[in-house]
C-alpha cells in the first residue's frame, strides 16, 4: 500500500476552472444546436442526425487531461513501502593461539579475516557491523557502525594469542549490540559474599546477529550455555562458524607442540539455543560461502517518491487521446 501526499496542495485551486469549462462547453453545444436548427428551418442545412452517446468522448478526455495536469502541479508524493535489509551484525573473532593453526590456509584467523572483508563489502548501508575480539576475555574493538573503513581496520588489527572463552565471546558481542558491558548471567554486583546477584538488563534487540568465528576449543571452565540463553532472551541470533578440521593439526607455542582441532559440540548447542545455524568452514573457499549464506533481517520502510512526471505523463496520454477522437469525429481538436 502507498500513501499519496501533495507538496503544493494550494495548486488544487486550479481545479476550479474545470466546472467553468463544463458550463462553457454545454453553452457552446446549445448555441451550436440552436444555430443549426435555425439554418435547417431555412433549408440551408440538413437536420441534425441522431445523437451518438460517444459524441462527448473527445471533450471528456480533454477535460480529464486538464484535471490530471492540474493535479501534477501539486507535485504529488507517493510513500511506498520498500523491502530492505537492516540490523546489526557483530563479527566476533576468536583470537586465541589456536587460531594460528594452518589446517585452514593461510591460517584459521587469516582465512576468517579475508572472508570477513568480502562479507563487509557486500552489506548495504542499512546494516551496521561491529567487531569483537575474544580470547580469555571479550573486547569490543569496533562498535556497530556503517563506516566500512573503520570495520575493516578493526579486522586487520586482529592477532592470535592467549586462551579461548566462548562465553566471553558471546558476551562481548552482546556488549557491542547493547552499547554497554554485559555481565554473565548471575554475576555478582555487590561483591563476594553479599549473596545477591543481578542480571544486566539488556532489553530486546531483534534483527541482530553475532557471527562467532572460532575453532570451538574452550579453555575455560565457564560453559557458553548461559551466555547463549541470555542472547536468546534478547532476541540476538548467534551464527557460529567452525574454523579448522576435526582431524586438526599442531601449533608451536613457546617451543611446545600443541594439538588443536575443531570442536563442534558447544557451537552446535549455542546455535540451537539462539535459533541460529552452525556452519563448518574447512577451507577459505567454504568460509566465504558460509558468510554469503548468513541471512539478515528483511524489513520494509516507507520511502517517499515524487510522482509528478508520472501524473504529467498520464495527462499527456489523455490529451493525445482526446485530440485524436475530436479530430476523427469533427476534423478539429476543439
Amino acid at each position: 500500500m502507498s500513501e499519496l501526499s501533495l507538496t503544493w496542495p494550494w495548486a488544487l485551486a486550479g481545479l476550479l476552472v474545470v466546472p467553468v469549462l463544463v458550463v462553457l462547453y454545454k453553452r457552446g453545444l446549445r448555441a451550436q444546436e440552436a444555430r443549426r436548427a435555425a439554418l435547417a428551418a431555412d433549408g440551408l442545412v440538413m437536420r441534425a442526425p441522431p445523437r451518438s452517446r460517444w459524441r462527448h468522448l473527445g471533450a471528456a478526455l480533454l477535460l480529464a487531461a486538464l484535471t490530471v495536469l492540474v493535479l501534477s502541479l501539486t507535485r504529488p508524493v507517493a510513500s511506498v513501502a520498500e523491502p530492505h535489509r537492516e540490523g546489526t551484525v557483530v563479527l566476533a573473532f576468536d583470537v586465541s593461539g589456536s587460531m594460528a593453526a594452518t589446517d585452514v590456509k593461510p591460517s584459521r584467523l587469516e582465512a576468517a579475516k579475508a572472508a570477513a572483508r568480502a562479507f563487509v563489502a557486500k552489506q548495504p548501508p542499512s546494516v551496521r557491523i561491529a567487531v569483537v575480539a575474544f580470547g580469555g576475555t571479550g573486547l569490543v574493538t569496533q562498535r556497530p557502525t556503517d563506516d566500512r573503513a573503520a570495520v575493516l581496520a578493526a579486522v586487520a588489527r586482529l592477532k592470535p594469542s592467549g586462551d579461548t572463552s566462548l562465553s566471553d565471546g558471546i558476551l562481548g558481542g552482546l556488549s557491542a549490540i547493547v552499547g554497554k558491558p554485559v555481565k554473565p548471567p548471575g554475576d555478582t554486583e555487590q561483591g563476594a559474599g553479599s549473596g545477591t546477584s543481578e542480571e544486566t538488563p539488556i532489553g530486546y534487540h531483534g534483527g541482530t546477529a553475532i557471527v562467532l568465528l572460532t575453532d570451538g576449543e574452550d579453555t575455560t571452565d565457564v560453559a557458553p550455555s548461559g551466555a547463549a540463553e541470555l542472547a536468546s532472551a534478547a532476541g540476538v541470533r548467534i551464527e557460529p562458524i567452525g574454523l579448522g578440521t576435526p582431524a586438526g593439526t599442531t601449533i608451536q607455542v613457546d617451543g611446545f607442540s600443541i594439538a588443536t582441532a575443531l570442536d563442534e559440540t558447544s557451537l552446535r548447542a549455542v546455535a540451537e539455543t539462539t535459533g541460529g545455524t552452525y556452519r563448518r568452514a574447512s577451507d577459505a573457499a567454504s568460509l566465504t560461502a558460509v558468510y554469503d549464506s548468513i541471512e539478515l533481517q528483511w524489513t520494509t520502510r516507507t520511502v517517499p517518491h515524487e510522482v509528478t512526471s508520472w501524473v504529467a505523463a498520464l495527462a499527456g496520454l489523455l490529451l493525445l487521446g482526446g485530440a485524436t477522437v475530436s479530430v476523427l469525429r469533427q476534423g478539429r481538436v476543439i
